[in-house]
């Protein structure tokens, strides 16, 4: 049976909606404008994974704090003021299906509003002397921006190779996610061995996430994202990087020409994905997702049993098993 997010979050459900009330009441504002805003992001929220690694991770490690909700937090704080800067950035209009920031209150607000969450979530952590979980997220957000300019500085020549498609990965998506596993950990833990052990977990499983998402560009999932959108994009993703490496100089140009040029149509594109798909860019992505997703378990079968354990694994599982 297809393992549910209800059910994979039930050692932390009580907090998960505890959370929802701090997070509201920790965005408030004295401007009406912001509160506006402010309420559109949170009545928009996604799955709420960042949180639930937040809460797992700490439950692994020891017992759910105060400092656990703020740290949670100040992820979702500085997360969210990210995305809607992204926007902003990627002149887009929608986020999840829903109009976004942008599109609804112009650039402008968009911008300020990022501004005002991201100084929330310091001035959160720095009222309450969380110095070292302010640090942990700070590192995952200067990760994901140097993470984000390495891809769009090597974008145009196409010639990204597997290590540096790794590291932009690493740092892009899987910071953030070891960010959520270390903040859960120290926020109930001060043994630097723990917190990095847990840093590892999240890494990895963020790096297991995020090519499970660029599998989702060849149609391996039931509704994922748009087929070949990554293609289009000029985004070069594991499965193309790796039969590329091993093609032919006419193949490889062939394919780059298509890529690269600005009259895509759906047909070059599918011809793409099936000379990908021909050629097992497929099949090694997946072999390199569960990988990462097997170094994941290894680290958390160091600890102790428990319900949270079980659960932690059990989302792990669920984010590359996951159809969208």
């Amino acid at each position: 049976m297809a393992l549910r997010l209800k059910d994979i979050q039930s050692p932390v459900k009580t907090e998960m909606l505890e959370f929802e009330h701090k997070f509201r009441s920790f965005m408030k504002s004295k401007v009406f404008l912001i509160d506006k805003v402010t309420n559109y992001i949170v009545k928009r929220k996604g799955k709420q994974m960042r949180p639930m690694f937040v809460f797992l991770s700490a439950g692994v490690v020891g017992n759910i704090s105060e400092r656990s909700y703020r740290g949670a937090s100040l992820i979702e704080l500085l997360h969210t003021a990210s995305l809607v800067h992204d926007d902003v950035v990627d002149d887009s209009n929608m986020r999840r299906g829903y109009f976004s920031i942008n599109a609804l209150w112009k650039n402008k607000i968009a911008v300020l509003v990022g501004d005002y969450l991201l100084s929330r979530g310091l001035l959160l952590s720095i009222d309450n002397g969380d110095f070292d979980l302010l640090k942990i997220v700070s590192e995952a957000v200067r990760e994901m921006s140097e993470g984000e300019l390495l891809q769009m500085a090597k974008a145009r020549s196409l010639d990204i190779t597997e290590e540096l498609y790794y590291e932009v990965i690493r740092q892009k998506t899987a910071s953030l996610i070891a960010s959520c596993c270390a903040v859960g950990a120290a926020s109930v833990q001060d043994d630097p061995e723990v917190i990095a052990k847990m840093k590892e977990f999240g890494l990895n499983v963020g790096m297991a996430f995020q090519i499970k998402d660029d599998l989702f560009d060849y149609g391996t999932g039931e509704i994922g994202k748009p087929l070949g959108i990554d293609i289009k994009e000029k985004k070069m993703t594991l499965p193309l990087i790796h039969v590329l490496q091993k093609s032919s100089s006419a193949d490889k140009r062939r394919i780059k020409r298509i890529i690269k040029s600005n009259k895509q149509n759906n047909k070059k594109v599918q011809e793409v994905i099936e000379y990908v798909k021909a050629n097992g860019g497929i099949e090694y992505a997946k072999n390199v997702m569960h990988d990462y997703y097997r170094k994941s378990q290894e680290i958390l079968d160091e600890f102790p049993d428990s319900e949270f354990k079980t659960s932690l694994g059990q989302l792990v599982q669920f984010t590359i098993e996951r159809s969208k």
